[in-house]
């Protein structure tokens, strides 16, 4: 038994598909409708796969359902299957009891079958506490589960334009994120802003009413909860400042950032080292790219959109300071990435237990500072710091003895490492003279995602 789950458009479905295409497979994709329709539904699945004559009005129970499958993979047992149930919160909150129907199925009629079962939802809310949880009648069933999420920049890039350059990778990956459905839509043939504009900035485009068309299937309150991630897209870090921006009580506004972070859109960040059960820097964030980018550069412009208007390049922001801007903020997430993946390829002596970002008060300096990238490997007794600069040009000098400042910020005690990730690569010469300063590793966009 395999629980599979994650939010929508993230690629559950066509996985377990590839998985399946050798296959025999009963697959039942459950509907949000009524118990005894999708229990219809079901029942047609099972016969026709089993080549049976159906029952009038399909079977009367889950039970008896279940028990047919099983009966018929018992009489058939030199030829195993794959019984998928797709999207079973759908059919589980319609039949409260399902749960404890497929636990007692589970226990005493699948387990002496040649059967393989495959349960798949895109409420990971659901998943985890009523499939997953140790309150749930499923608890201890499973055998594997797949939390399936975004995509980091490499697998991404293998979704994107062949002739994309590494420019346009970065740039696609800042406004698409992971999400593969959003990566198929590029079409080879049109360049960055072509596709971005036919996409998001087209009252026809696919992803144009995108966010707003997963918050309706997924939330019970799709207005307030665009409210809560439009506060937290235009700025506001705290709940306080979200909830007076969405126009909510600030009691309960708490309650609907953990439901979007439920479903990987917003995430709470507390600096590095920080406990962020007691921390009060906490700040609320978009997490996913195409959601930050969506509501950064879409949402504001909805109305010039709806009139036709969102063909120019100063309208949806695909070039110029500000979006280079953004492209600045997604650049630390790709940085960081590039770390994971050099240290799991073993290009890179260092073991992150810990990483995040860092920012507070500098005492010594007497101001608020910050630090881009702080990794910390407690096994190696190594600390890592970096600072990303997405920008044609910076003085490398300054930047690198900020850094070397700034370490004693961190708390975490090790050798210290600093790295210099830029858009463009530093000089050479330059480089060398900045070694002098401690042992800075330099990194440039081209090198990372060429």
């Amino acid at each position: 038994m395999v629980v599979v789950y994650g939010r929508r458009r993230i690629g559950k479905t066509a996985l377990i598909a590839h998985f399946c295409k050798n296959r025999r497979t009963l697959w039942f994709t459950a509907k949000e409708q009524s118990s005894a329709m999708n229990l219809r539904e079901f029942s047609q699945q099972i016969f026709e796969f089993f080549d049976e004559p159906g029952w009038p009005g399909g079977f009367p129970s889950w039970s008896t359902a279940f028990e047919r499958i099983a009966k018929n993979a018992r009489k058939d047992s030199s030829h195993p299957f794959v019984f998928v149930f797709d999207e079973f919160p759908y059919a589980a909150a319609a039949e409260p009891g399902l749960a404890s129907s497929l636990q007692i199925a589970i226990d005493h009629q699948f387990e002496d079958t040649n059967m393989m079962l495959i349960l798949c939802g895109s409420n990971e809310g659901f998943m985890e506490s009523r499939v997953l949880g140790s309150k749930s009648p499923l608890y201890g069933r499973r055998t594997a589960q797949i939390h399936l999420r975004p995509f980091d920049i490499f697998d991404a890039s293998k979704l994107m334009p062949s002739n994309a350059s590494w420019l346009d990778r970065v740039h696609y990956y800042a406004t698409l994120g992971g999400t593969p459905y959003y990566l198929k839509q590029l079409d080879a043939s049109k360049n960055f802003e072509e596709n971005i504009e036919s996409l998001c900035f087209n009252v026809g485009g696919i992803l144009y009413e995108e966010p707003m068309m997963l918050m309706r299937q997924e939330l019970r309150e799709p207005m307030l909860y665009n409210s809560v991630i439009e506060a937290v897209g235009s700025g506001k870090t705290k709940p306080k400042a979200i909830a007076e921006q969405a126009g909510m009580d600030k009691d309960s506004v708490s309650a609907y950032l953990r439901t979007l972070e439920s479903l990987g859109l917003v995430e709470r960040n507390v600096p590095l080292g920080e406990n962020p059960a007691r921390s009060r820097k906490g700040l609320w964030t978009i997490k996913d790219p195409f959601f930050a980018y969506w509501y950064r550069f879409v949402s504001p412009r909805a109305g010039l959109i709806d009139m036709g208007q969102g063909h120019a390049p100063a309208v949806y922001g695909t070039s110029g300071g500000v979006f280079e801007t953004y492209v600045g903020q997604q650049f630390e997430r790709m940085c960081m990435q590039w770390l994971f993946q050099q240290s799991r390829e073993g290009k890179f002596d260092f073991l992150p237990t810990s990483y995040g970002k860092w920012w507070g008060n500098d005492p010594v300096a007497k101001q608020q500072t910050d630090i881009d990238v702080v990794m910390a490997d407690d096994i190696n007794k190594k600390v890592l710091l970096g600072e990303c600069k997405w920008r044609e040009s910076f003085n490398v000098n300054e930047a690198a003895e900020k850094l070397i400042e700034r370490s004693p910020l961190i708390t975490e005690k090790g050798e210290r490492l600093y790295f210099l990730f830029s858009k463009l690569p530093v000089r050479g010469d330059v480089q060398g003279k900045t070694r002098q300063l401690g042992p800075f590793t330099f990194v440039d966009a081209e090198t990372m995602f060429g």
